[in-house]
């Protein structure tokens, strides 16, 4: 199964963030075989963090929430809240397959939390600026709770394109950047 998990940052722990980057790193090497991606969003000084995006293939929700709530900067007190929804990916491959590479372009998470019957549960045609594509699902898979994106694009409101307008209570739209260790 995979999940989507957003943590949002507590605002002003920036620093706290930092001193531990190196015990978020440890963790997220426990699961480097089941992460299809990962990274931070960011204020729009392109340098203040804001939260952290991982979707993970993991056994069960409740695995997921083990994953969410055990994260070093959660313990810690980093986040104010974190979602925690299924995912498909309708993709099928990670944001290291992504063809784009991992530099070059501005690029995004959008979530569009849904509202009435079930919108963009399949790719959508013009793909090529994907770099992670599926709907947000109920824990038992069968309810569609919205639809989340990681999508290179020259400004917000055209990654906020990839979702069908009209569809969603609230469409986010965060700055975002590949995650990982530096290379």
């Amino acid at each position: 199964m995979e999940f989507l998990i957003y943590h949002r940052d507590r605002p002003g722990s920036a620093a706290l963030c930092d001193e531990l980057i190196e015990a978020h790193w440890a963790y997220m090497d426990r699961y480097a075989e089941q992460m299809i991606a990962r990274g931070p969003t960011l204020a729009d000084d392109f340098d203040t963090p804001t939260g952290s995006v991982h979707i993970l293939d993991l056994p069960d929700p409740a695995a997921a929430r083990a994953f969410a709530f055990d994260e070093p900067n959660y313990q810690a007190g980093v986040y104010r809240d974190v979602l925690i929804r299924r995912w498909r990916n309708t993709l099928g491959r990670t944001m290291w397959q992504f063809p784009g590479g991992r530099n070059g372009g501005s690029r995004y998470l959008v979530l569009g939390l849904g509202a009435g019957p079930a919108a963009d549960l399949t790719t959508p045609a013009d793909a090529g600026e994907l770099i992670a594509y599926g709907p947000l699902l109920s824990d038992d898979g069968a309810g569609w709770l919205g639809t989340a994106a990681l999508v290179r694009a020259p400004d917000p409101d055209s990654a906020r394109a990839v979702l069908t307008t009209g569809r969603y209570a609230a469409v986010e739209v965060h700055n975002w950047q590949f995650g990982g260790r530096p290379a």
